[in-house]
């Protein structure tokens, strides 16, 4: 099954590095050149965001909320797993858009008719993906989806990625990680404990 990477932020590059090479890769963007780019130099395809989705199976959103939520409503996406790696920050942020009572991912699998949304690496830096694998090997990517298979075939992205994953249920657990991931944003960058607090005290807590 092909996986499409659409977004070439920090977050889409840093995973598009670490399966490149593990799984059938495709990395599209807005940036068409730039996605052009990356996959040349990772040794993969690239392509539209609508051909990357037509061809994928699973379609990894590594975009801001807003720009992951006008995608989702694309009914090409019907079928598919879409991954939701967003944190739905404030403009300034400060914190969260909303949280607790729905969530970025809640949204997103509504907008997303027919999809299967599941939420996963929201809680981590991209920093991380410049790391060794085996520092990252146990740092724990958390996985929230409805569909069984959906969350298994994610799963074993997570693993492909060099992660470890840790299943959180339904996808009604997103609004139990997106507050964390904006803990993880509070700790390691408003109150300048540097990116590897997320798995520092994640880790400390198991």
């Amino acid at each position: 099954m092909k996986t499409a990477i659409i977004g070439i932020g920090n977050m889409g590059k840093g995973l598009a590095s670490r399966l490149a090479g593990k799984t059938d890769l495709i990395i599209a963007a807005r940036n068409d050149p730039g996605a052009r780019s990356l996959a040349e130099s990772l040794g993969v395809e690239s392509a539209t965001i609508a051909d990357a989705i037509a061809a994928a199976g699973i379609v990894i959103l590594a975009v801001p909320y807003a720009s992951a939520l006008e995608i989702a409503a694309s009914p090409s996406l019907s079928g598919k797993i879409v991954v939701d790696i967003s944190n739905p920050l404030k403009p300034d942020f400060s914190g969260l858009l909303f949280g607790h009572e729905t969530s970025a991912a809640d949204k997103i699998q509504n907008a997303a008719t027919g999809s299967k949304v599941v939420k996963a690496f929201n809680t981590i830096f991209a920093e991380l993906f410049n790391a060794s694998r085996d520092a990252t090997a146990k740092v724990p990517v958390f996985v929230a989806g409805n569909d069984e298979d959906a969350v298994e075939k994610v799963s074993r992205l997570i693993v492909d990625a060099g992660f470890a994953v840790e299943k959180t249920g339904g996808l009604d657990a997103a609004k139990l990680l997106e507050p964390l991931g904006m803990l993880n944003i509070r700790l390691g960058y408003g109150l300048g404990r540097g990116t590897v607090i997320a798995p520092a005290w994640i880790n400390l807590a198991a």
